[in-house]
C-alpha cells in the first residue's frame, strides 16, 4: 500500500505532502505524489511549475515539481497526467482518482481548505478526490507555516 498526495505545490498540498512523508516513514510506507498537469502556460506559472524563461512543456513542468517534490523527500516519486487547458474540476479530480487507484493508494492526503466539508462547493477537486471510497482520506486543512 502507499501514501497517495495530491500535489500542486499550493501551501496545502506542500504541507500534504510533508506529513505524507512523516507518517510513511513512521509506519514504513512509500509516498507518491500525484498531479493533473493543465496545458497551460498561465496556471504553470501562476502555481511555480516555470520559471519566468521556460517555454511550457509537460515534461518540463513535470520535471521542475519532481524536484519539488525531492526537496522533501528525494525517495518521493511524482506521478502526472496532462489534462487540456479548460479542463473542469471534475476531469482533474477524475486523473487524481485514478492515479491514487493505480498507486494502490492506502491514503490520499488532499491540502484542501473545503474538501470533506457537509457543505463544500461541488467543484473542488478536493471534495471530488476525498468522495471516492477505495481509500481513506487525509484532509489537510491548515497549512502549519
Amino acid at each position: 500500500m502507499t501514501y497517495v498526495v495530491a500535489f500542486d505545490n499550493t501551501p496545502l498540498s506542500r504541507t500534504a505532502l510533508r506529513r505524507a512523508v512523516e507518517y510513511g516513514d513512521a509506519v514504513g510506507e512509500d509516498v507518491v505524489a500525484v498531479t493533473a498537469i493543465k496545458r497551460d502556460s498561465g496556471h504553470a506559472r501562476e502555481h511555480g511549475w516555470l520559471s519566468g524563461d521556460e517555454t511550457f512543456d509537460v515534461e518540463t513542468v513535470a520535471q521542475n515539481l519532481t524536484e519539488t517534490v525531492a526537496e522533501f523527500d528525494p525517495d518521493v516519486e511524482l506521478r502526472h497526467r496532462a489534462v487540456d487547458q479548460y479542463a473542469p474540476h471534475g476531469r482533474v479530480s477524475r486523473a487524481i482518482r485514478e492515479m491514487a487507484v493505480e498507486a494502490d493508494a492506502s491514503v490520499v492526503f488532499i491540502g484542501s481548505d473545503n474538501a470533506g466539508r457537509m457543505v463544500g462547493g461541488i467543484t473542488s477537486v478536493g471534495q471530488n478526490v476525498s468522495a471516492d471510497d477505495r481509500y481513506d482520506v487525509h484532509i489537510v486543512r491548515h497549512d502549519g507555516a
